[in-house]
């Protein structure tokens, strides 16, 4: 359902503190998550490192765990229930998650308690990612081309929109609606864009991946983004640069996509597979995962230009994962898995 005045709302406001909705007169208490015994088991959709000693993972129904080997889990203090999608720690304190309903979440204590920076349920719109590059400046992204972006720590969130990642026609329809109705042009960009999918930083640039083959990378952290001449119309769900300093970008139906002059050209790698491709992992060798749905797992062994295939008996997606203390450690539609490496 489409809340036109919902929406020109946080168009126009910043969002402050920390229980603000998307309506001027509506304060959401969202409920906090619950301690489950089966936390670790259940939908999780991002994993991480806290400096190199710790993992993070957050899920469903506001889940966000902790450990410090991989086996056992401390289930964090959460105030909202709703499905969290990416976490993000800048140091072994900072660390911010984001979800379904628009919401961001702060932790100081290193993940262990979290309080509500932004929570806005009548967006109904989900953020997929998150990214700080210092203390108080940071940036969130999710579906419909959502932004998000805080130069205090979280505070207040300020909502942007990026029109340079329309067609030139869409901006020309844009332009002749503002003219003529403004409240229905504030209804149409609330979803005329792409979804956004993820974040990358990478040295002074920062990349935003998203659906219809957007790919775009920015100079000045997200104020201004140039896109990547378009060699694949499908989604794209996660970039990585490799050892030798080529890049990788993974999407659908098992489009891997090589670079070796950063973006100029890209390479298709072929993967003989069509499952979904999730997440990219480098182990501390010359390994190379990339994580997929069904179970499907790539690995390269020569810097991303070729790659075998090591599916999962279990079948079950590999949705995120990291390489953790010489193991690889993912998250899937049933909890946190530790993935079998073995010849098969």
């Amino acid at each position: 359902m489409r809340l036109l005045v919902a929406f020109a709302v946080i168009y126009f406001i910043s969002i402050s503190p920390v229980f603000a909705d998307n309506t001027a007169s509506t304060i959401a208490i969202p409920t906090p998550a619950i301690e489950s015994p089966l936390a670790s088991k259940s939908l999780l959709l991002d994993i991480s490192l806290i400096g190199q000693e710790k993992l993070i993972t957050v899920g469903q129904h506001g889940h966000i765990l902790l450990s410090n080997d991989g086996e056992k889990w401390q289930q964090a203090n959460v105030p909202v229930q709703v499905t969290l999608t990416n976490v993000f720690f800048l140091n072994d304190q900072l660390g911010w998650a984001v979800g379904h309903d628009a919401t961001i979440l702060h932790s100081q204590d290193g993940g262990l308690n979290w309080q509500v920076q932004q929570y806005l349920p009548l967006l109904e719109k989900p953020l997929f990612d998150i990214y700080f590059k210092n203390p108080q400046q940071g940036i969130a992204v999710g579906a419909y081309g959502q932004v998000f972006r805080s130069n205090d720590g979280g505070i207040t969130w300020k909502n942007e929109f990026h029109q340079e990642m329309l067609l030139a026609d869409d901006v020309e329809y844009l332009n002749e609606l503002k003219a003529e109705d403004e409240a229905a042009y504030l209804d149409e960009i609330t979803f005329i864009l792409p979804h956004f999918n993820g974040l990358v930083q990478d040295g002074d640039s920062l990349f935003l991946l998203g659906e219809t083959g957007l790919l775009a990378r920015s100079d000045d952290f997200g104020l201004t983004w140039q896109q990547f001449d378009n060699f694949y119309q499908g989604s794209f769900f996660s970039l990585a640069r490799t050892q030798t300093g080529n890049v990788l970008v993974v999407g659908l139906r098992g489009h891997v996509f090589r670079s070796l002059n950063n973006g100029s050209q890209w390479d298709e790698i072929p993967t003989n597979t069509t499952a979904l491709l999730n997440d990219i992992v480098f182990a501390n060798d010359e390994r190379i995962f990339i994580l997929g749905n069904n179970g499907m797992l790539l690995i390269s062994t020569d810097d991303g230009e070729s790659f075998s295939k090591r599916p999962q008996q279990d079948g079950k997606t590999l949705i995120a994962g990291v390489w953790f203390k010489g193991k690889l450690i993912a998250v899937s539609d049933v909890g946190i898995k530790v993935v079998d490496l073995s010849q098969q």
